[in-house]
């Protein structure tokens, strides 16, 4: 199945009423943040599907490989004087027909595909061990193996000062490449770093900090066959998907992932029937619940608390029988800890449910 899988049969079938085609333009991106008076670029109904282009921002860390000519238009044309306040290509937003605030956004990725065999991790000034590293900077550049569904390190360089400009072009051709990782091969989980609705407030928001809003959640878990719940806070919403990664592990410690460009298909389903605070992910195998905070505890103490709600309001438990089911049977880890505001999660298997579903 390539570097992506189908939902799982246990899902409710909803027929699309239209497909959408949705390229990555210099007029259909925005660059590091969300901003609900962003002017849509597209409009749709519930239950339509989307075909939509998430751009890497760090494409420029080898060029020659990971921009082709729409991709180097986006750097063109996009000046660096409006990329911020944070750092990540967004494609959208999308409106959606009838969303209110309240509401919840089920938006069900269904393929992810990358758009070349390349891509790069940093190791980054904002990265949990960077002083450990003396302060270094250094890209890691890898390529896909699409039946192998696996990717290894071509080379590394060592990147000059720090790496502060989003969408570096660091014409690596002139660097001194070094033999990486030998040989040592890493899984592909193709996944969105960063998507979510607009907030309400005013102004752009960056796109670096996860919240309420979805935003740079960078769980590697929100991939093909993958649900993720968003409320609602804006009127249509205004959904974008950016930060396309093919590899990460939870923590994401070095700053970034292995940072890859990627064909996205998903369905956006309005749900008026239930309201949760945080973005909620839905796998074939698990509910996990997201919790943020500057300090990691309390992000740990936020996705646990969420997690007895969705158990005692939405499973049915008791306040006492989820506090008991979440230590026998819940996993408690860290999702990223390089983003400003930390990440928590709390996971509990859907099969200890058989005849009940959240969403319902």
């Amino acid at each position: 199945m390539g570097f992506f899988c189908q939902a799982g049969e246990d899902r409710r079938d909803l027929a699309p009423s239209a497909l959408h085609q949705l390229k990555a333009t210099p007029k259909t991106v925005h660059w590091g943040y969300f901003d609900a008076a962003l002017a849509p670029v597209l409009r749709v109904r519930s239950g339509d599907l989307i075909q939509a282009e998430a751009i890497t921002h760090h494409a420029g860390d080898a060029p020659e490989l990971m921009m082709d000519e729409a991709v180097q238009a986006i750097f063109r044309e996009i000046p660096e004087s409006d990329r911020n306040p944070g750092v990540h290509i967004m494609t959208g937003p999308v409106f959606v027909e009838g969303a209110r605030p309240g509401d919840m956004l089920e938006v069900r990725y269904l393929r992810m595909t990358p758009r070349c065999p390349y891509g790069s991790n940093l190791a980054a000034n904002w990265g949990y061990l960077y002083k450990e590293f003396g302060e270094k900077e250094r890209v890691t550049v890898y390529q896909l193996d699409a039946d192998a569904q696996t990717a290894r390190a071509l080379y590394a360089y060592d990147f000059p000062g720090k790496y502060l400009t989003p969408g570096k072009i660091t014409h690596c051709p002139a660097c001194d490449r070094q033999p990486a990782l030998n040989g040592v091969r890493v899984p592909a989980r193709p996944h969105l770093g960063t998507a979510g609705v607009a907030a309400d407030v005013a102004g752009r928001i960056s796109t670096i900090p996860p919240g309420a809003h979805g935003g740079n959640i960078d769980n590697w878990r929100i991939g093909a066959g993958a649900t993720m719940y968003y409320k609602v806070q804006v009127e249509g919403g205004l959904f974008s998907i950016g930060d396309p990664h093919v590899s990460q592990g939870d923590g994401e410690i070095s700053g970034t992932a292995i940072e890859s460009s990627l064909d996205v298909l998903f369905q956006i389903v309005l749900r008026k029937d239930f309201s949760f605070p945080a973005p909620l992910l839905e796998t074939p195998k698990y509910w996990i619940v997201h919790g943020f905070d500057e300090d990691l505890d309390l992000a740990s103490r936020n996705a646990a608390n969420d997690m007895l709600s969705l158990l005692h309001e939405h499973m049915g438990l008791s306040r006492d029988d989820a506090y008991s089911m979440l230590s026998v049977a819940g996993d408690v880890g860290v999702t990223q800890v390089v983003d400003q505001r930390q990440g928590a999660h709390v996971r509990i298997p859907r099969s200890i449910f058989p005849h009940r579903d959240a969403r319902d």
